[in-house]
């Protein structure tokens, strides 16, 4: 009962999940992001293509059984679009069965016009995407994509890690001199590498992940309604990924093809790294 007369009691929702509380949402979410529209130079070539990873899946079973309410965040999906949209890019939205992407809608920042027009541009694929499984059975052609972009959000720790059609498309656009893309708790999906690979295919690479000690803090404001399951941090150490941040900061890092991003206050670095990369590649 105090948690909820000082704002800090995660919201229950009709399904049985929590989303944030009233406190978490204004310290941790925005009306209108920091995003720059910057005019870049159309991409040549090919590979226009980028193809995006979302979840599925809504909600995580915290330690404590609760379920917290998640999906993709809609800041680290969109301020990254619209910057690789700029830039002459499009997109193929896609999860591992088909069923549609996940946004966390809760968190949408219901007075930026960019992120609502690009929103409602890819909504129908975002309702309706591609089958990864059926992308990757039918097969991929290497000279149609420039980059892999896996959003962050809770949910992209859910069912992606474990996903063998997710580990065969990252192992795919390594061989292939794709560039891939992620922010946030998105890296989750590169576990996916280490189901049925001796090594590591991320071994000894720099990231920009979203701290665990950050997840273990969120809690006390409501913003998780328990402790996370699993570390990702700690997940990525433990296979010798060098992490560049210790905070949820506007950090990112480019290492090799490899474009990450910290946390949603990096989705707009993250978006200009990404296509500024990305443009003079291929140029």
């Amino acid at each position: 009962m105090l948690r909820k007369l000082l704002g800090i009691a995660p919201k229950l929702e009709s399904d049985g999940s929590y989303s944030p509380s009233k406190i978490a949402l204004k310290l941790a979410t925005v009306d209108k992001t920091d995003y720059e529209e910057v005019a870049y130079r159309p991409a040549d070539g090919s590979r226009r293509k980028i193809l995006v990873l979302a979840t599925e899946r809504k909600n995580m079973e915290m330690k404590n059984g609760k379920l917290f309410s998640t999906g993709n965040h809609p800041v680290e999906t969109l301020v990254p679009m619209l910057h690789l949209r700029n830039a002459g890019y499009e997109f193929e939205i896609s999860t591992p069965s088909g069923k549609p992407a996940i946004i966390e809608m809760w968190a949408f920042p219901q007075k930026d016009e960019h992120m609502s027009s690009i929103y409602t541009e890819y909504k129908e694929q975002f309702d309706h995407p591609t089958s990864l499984s059926d992308l990757v059975t039918s097969g991929l052609n290497n000279e149609d994509y420039a980059a892999v972009f896996v959003p962050g959000g809770h949910g992209a720790m859910l069912g992606l890690p474990e996903d063998q059609s997710v580990g065969t498309v990252l192992n795919w656009a390594h061989e292939n001199d794709i560039f891939t893309i992620s922010i946030c708790h998105g890296p989750a999906a590169f576990l996916s590498t280490h189901t049925n690979r001796s090594e590591f295919l991320y071994q000894g690479y720099k990231m920009a992940v979203f701290p665990d000690s950050v997840d273990d803090q969120s809690p006390m404001i409501g913003y998780l309604p328990g402790k996370v399951p699993w570390g990702l941090s700690e997940k990525l150490r433990g296979l010798s990924v060098i992490l560049v941040n210790s905070k949820a900061d506007k950090t990112v890092c480019r290492d090799r093809l490899l474009i990450t991003g910290a946390s949603p206050l990096a989705a707009n670095a993250l978006g200009k790294l990404a296509a500024e990369t990305l443009t003079s590649t291929r140029a």
